[in-house]
């Protein structure tokens, strides 16, 4: 699936707000319900549609990663002054419910339920190759379950839609329970690791799809995030018995000549240059080497120098960690594509350097290639580190390594890194060193946010925060506000408490 070209494309009103005009009438040269639906290549054409949302800015291309500048991981940099002011206002804890990104975010999802949603609706009924129909519905159910875990996260209580709906339906929906949702993502990912197939299944333009490990790997995080630890357990060892493995080199991950490596359990595909603007939502080019290359150095094509990695979170790297080398840019560090980086560059003095592409391989600021990781086995090794931890079998989750293939989950991680094991920890410090690792190992990728919210309730991410000077923190930052516009459109909708 490198691309997602010549897609299903339905005109509706927004997923979860009211809309007070249809269009007079419909297309005369569009597909229907009475002219689709009814062969292998509509319900192919449907489900490519179904992932497309992930790929643009409002979700993967841009969103999701800097909820790392949030975090406190990094500063927005780019040009300065109201550059990236939306997320300046959500990292310095002063949103306010006008907030383009929070907009952004909220809406984003919408497009990519609806189409899973129609696809559940109607591929079941269609007369076509029954293999392939279970794995255009469990991508189906995994495309659903990912868009929602995106916005009960950041939004807690969302309105849950699971049918596609019609100008008679309640277009003015309220916002269901955090439980209810939860309720979803659980039987959607559940009915995706049944239905679809492994990840070694796939060749040629199939490569890229929602596979077994992938689902069993997202609702491992789904439980890690409920505090839900045997079946987090459970899960892991689910996905390690498919055969992933760690890279030996940690940024193949990030190469866009090694995409889909056996590291990889899901990554947002790209295809680099296509007829589409850079800017539109069907850009088949890859934002992030393009807005995180270091500004004014010619280091990439394009380089907004957005994303710089803060002191504190340089300094938080271990002695030899290898990964410090592949994940950042600071003085002193190996040359970029032979370009010596200067201090100059950042206003921190730091750049990220694990998602830059090389001008060799993408020469213009629209024609990047490079995936963006999702879900990798690394992630998976240490929330299994972290799930037997919280078990009490917290030897088991420090266990020594004598390889990245082998020995505990969280050393196996350690070896790649360069670094010793670590043994001999109690449960509370081994529950600070499992976060410690996920932070530098995850770095940039949209992870870290995550992890602040959820451990204790928020309260590891508050205190964390203020710990870095973020004294602006507090509980109702722990979610984003429920943009103004989408409660003046459904007044329905309820505001998050503190908004």
């Amino acid at each position: 699936m490198k691309t997602v070209k010549n897609i299903l494309i339905i005109v509706t009103a927004s997923l979860f707000s009211s809309c007070s005009k249809f269009l007079d009438k419909a297309p005369l040269d569009s597909v229907n319900s009475s002219n689709f639906w009814l062969t292998e290549v509509d319900a192919t054409s449907a489900i490519n549609g179904a992932y497309q949302p992930l790929q643009w800015p409002k979700l993967y291309n841009l969103r999701i990663w800097t909820t790392d500048i949030w975090g406190g991981n990094s500063i927005v940099g780019a040009g300065g002054g109201t550059d990236g002011i939306e997320t300046q206002d959500i990292a310095n804890f002063v949103t306010a419910t006008d907030n383009a990104a929070a907009l952004d975010i909220w809406r984003g999802p919408a497009p990519g339920i609806l189409r899973a949603n129609l696809i559940l609706e109607n591929v079941p009924g269609m007369n076509i190759n029954e293999a392939l129909k279970n794995r255009i519905l469990g991508e189906a159910h995994f495309l659903r379950a990912s868009y929602y875990f995106i916005l009960v996260r950041l939004f807690g209580d969302v309105p849950l839609i699971t049918k596609a709906q019609k100008p008679s339906d309640n277009l003015r929906p309220t916002r269901n329970s955090k439980t209810e949702i939860y309720n979803l993502i659980i039987d959607d990912f559940t009915q995706a690791i049944n239905l679809l197939p492994p990840k070694t299944s796939y060749t040629g333009a199939d490569i890229g799809r929602a596979s077994k490990g992938a689902a069993a790997g997202m609702l491992a995080k789904v439980y890690l995030t409920l505090g839900q630890y045997q079946q987090t357990l459970d899960l892991c060892q689910q996905v390690s018995s498919l055969g992933y493995t760690l890279n030996a080199n940690y940024s193949d991950n990030f190469n866009p000549l090694a995409k889909n490596s056996p590291e990889s359990l899901f990554e947002v595909q790209y295809e680099g240059k296509t007829n589409f603007s850079f800017w539109d939502n069907e850009n088949q080019s890859s934002w992030v080497s393009t807005f995180t290359g270091p500004r004014n150095s010619d280091f990439v094509a394009g380089g907004y120098g957005w994303n710089q990695p803060t002191q504190e979170f340089v300094n938080a790297y271990e002695p030899n960690d290898n990964r410090k080398d592949q994940t950042i840019l600071y003085t002193g560090c190996p040359p970029f594509d032979g370009k010596a980086y200067q201090a100059s560059y950042s206003v921190t003095g730091f750049n990220v350097r694990k998602f830059l592409v090389s001008k060799n391989i993408s020469p213009d600021y629209d024609t990047n290639p490079a995936d963006f990781p999702v879900l990798r086995y690394s992630d998976v090794l240490l929330m299994q580190a972290e799930a037997l931890n919280e078990l009490g079998k917290t030897a088991e989750a420090q266990q020594a390594s004598t390889s990245i293939n082998q020995g505990g989950p969280l050393n196996r991680v350690r070896r790649r890194a360069g670094l010793p094991d670590v043994t001999g920890l109690s449960q509370t410090a081994l529950r600070a060193k499992i976060l410690h690792e996920r932070r530098m190992e995850l770095a940039f990728e949209g992870h870290w946010w995550f992890d602040l919210v959820r451990v204790n309730n928020g309260q590891y991410g508050l205190d964390f925060l203020q710990s870095i000077g973020k004294t602006n923190a507090t509980t109702k930052h722990l979610l984003l506000p429920i943009p103004q516009k989408e409660i003046e459109a459904n007044p329905n909708l309820s505001q998050n408490t503190g908004y």
